[in-house]
């Protein structure tokens, strides 16, 4: 009897994690006119409470400039396995980025936020740039940057 309860069990630690659903989102980040070199960002969900829960995407390859986007770095620890596979070049001046990502459902309209951080080598930086509800109700609006974010939208 222990070895099918152990069974279950087991069958059920590797079902169950595949089974969160989960929703793709499309991110637009349109970024202002600005003198300089691309700028970095880095995209994430925060809880309630304002605390790091996920990298979604990082635009910039050179990791020596990531402590640039401050709020992220300090969720992240900077720790490679939050932006492993997520990452591309960084984004220069009045240009677009879009990413698809995959988010578990059960972030959406749960209390969380999608935040963006953004930096310029030899420029400012800009801790939460963006702030946005991670709502059904909030996905296709289009909000406005505080720093080099001229606008920001997510899709489901």
């Amino acid at each position: 009897m222990k070895k099918v309860i152990s069974s279950f069990l087991l069958v059920g630690a590797v079902v169950l994690p595949g089974m969160v659903e989960a929703r793709t989102l499309t991110l637009t980040t349109q970024l202002q006119n600005y003198g300089g070199n691309g700028a970095y960002l880095a995209i994430y969900v925060t809880d309630a409470n304002g605390k790091y829960q996920k990298t979604l995407w990082v635009a910039g390859k050179k990791s020596k400039y990531y402590k640039g986007l401050r709020d992220w770095a300090r969720g992240s620890g900077l720790n490679a396995k939050e932006f492993d596979g997520v990452s591309g070049a960084s984004v220069g001046s009045g240009k677009s980025l879009t990413v698809k990502v995959e988010l578990a459902d059960t972030l959406i309209d749960a209390g969380y936020e999608i935040r963006i951080d953004t930096a310029v080598e030899d420029g400012r930086e800009n801790a939460a740039d963006v702030r946005i509800p991670l709502t059904t109700k909030d996905s296709g609006k289009s909000v406005t940057g505080r720093g080099y974010v001229k606008s920001f939208k997510y899709d489901m």
